[in-house]
């Protein structure tokens, strides 16, 4: 694998690891809960994270909106461990697909269906960019809303 998709990598490793210890810190019913009226509750915020990986790298292949859509229904995240495996998962389908890219393969332009270009190289670090986004929802919603505080490094 490129050297520079390596250090990628780790920090996506980085973050599954406080991902995951964010969520083991939820009660199953801590995921029906609705911090925001109207928005996402937080399972359904966890099922969004556990799929980034894979969905991004769907998208970066070029998939429709119908493609995605069919993908996001074929989901069945339900529970913790769920979201968890379902995390790993999506991470290896894209440290897989990763490690089978060459130079020529790494900054070649794909274009989402909303009309977005990106190398692939750029749409890995759009990934990275995303799960830190969420993950930092999530450790805000446990430490604002519910006067949890984790008590975790979010950075090395």
């Amino acid at each position: 694998m490129n050297s520079y998709c390596e250090r990628v990598f780790h920090q996506i490793d980085v973050l599954v690891g406080t991902m995951t210890t964010l969520i083991d810190q939820l009660d199953e019913h801590d995921l029906e809960r609705r911090p925001t009226e109207g928005k996402h509750s937080i399972g359904e915020l966890i099922v969004h994270i556990s799929t980034i990986c894979e969905a991004d790298l769907l998208l970066s292949d070029e998939k429709t909106a119908e493609e995605m859509e069919s993908y996001y229904n074929s989901l069945d995240v339900k529970t913790k461990k769920d979201g968890k495996e379902q995390l790993v998962r999506t991470v290896n389908v894209l440290k897989e697909r990763y490690a089978s890219y060459g130079e020529v393969e790494l900054w070649e332009k794909t274009t989402s269906y909303w009309g977005i270009s990106y190398s692939r190289f750029e749409w890995l670090l759009e990934i990275v960019a995303h799960l830190y986004h969420h993950r930092g929802q999530l450790h805000a919603i446990l430490v604002h809303t519910y006067n949890q505080d984790p008590s975790i490094l979010l950075f090395e």
